[in-house]
């Protein structure tokens, strides 16, 4: 005996959602709670320097305060004898921390807007 395709089609959408159904009467699962390890401290370290030891202005940064609001163009005048660096305006400038470099931090518009070491 032949069914046809449409009857078929019916008893296997008929047993597929019955067995859907019977799904969602299994119970929930028990919620799971994390375990949570005790943090131990952290000991402190000595003996860094870098960022985190800055020195009071060993480069001597005050000395050309004067420089504040001129040109940028006006630094290798100053008679610098030490090593420095020119930030311009949003520049990239590497992060090694070095407290004898005299830093000149320029404005948009080109003028020394700071002076630090770094």
């Amino acid at each position: 005996m032949s069914r046809s395709p449409l009857i078929s089609l019916t008893l296997i959408s008929a047993a597929l959602v019955g067995g859907l159904a019977l799904t969602g009467c299994a119970p929930a699962p028990a919620p799971t709670v994390p375990v949570v390890e005790p943090v131990e401290a952290v000991p402190a370290v000595s003996g860094m320097s870098g960022l985190e030891e800055r020195k009071p202005d060993l480069c001597h940064a005050k000395d050309y305060s004067g420089a504040l609001g001129q040109p940028g163009s006006t630094i290798a005048g100053l008679g610098i004898t030490r090593t420095y660096r020119v930030v311009e305006f949003r520049g990239i400038e590497s992060q090694e921390y070095d407290p004898n470099r005299i830093v000149f931090r320029l404005d948009q518009a080109g003028n020394i807007q700071n002076v630090d070491c770094g």
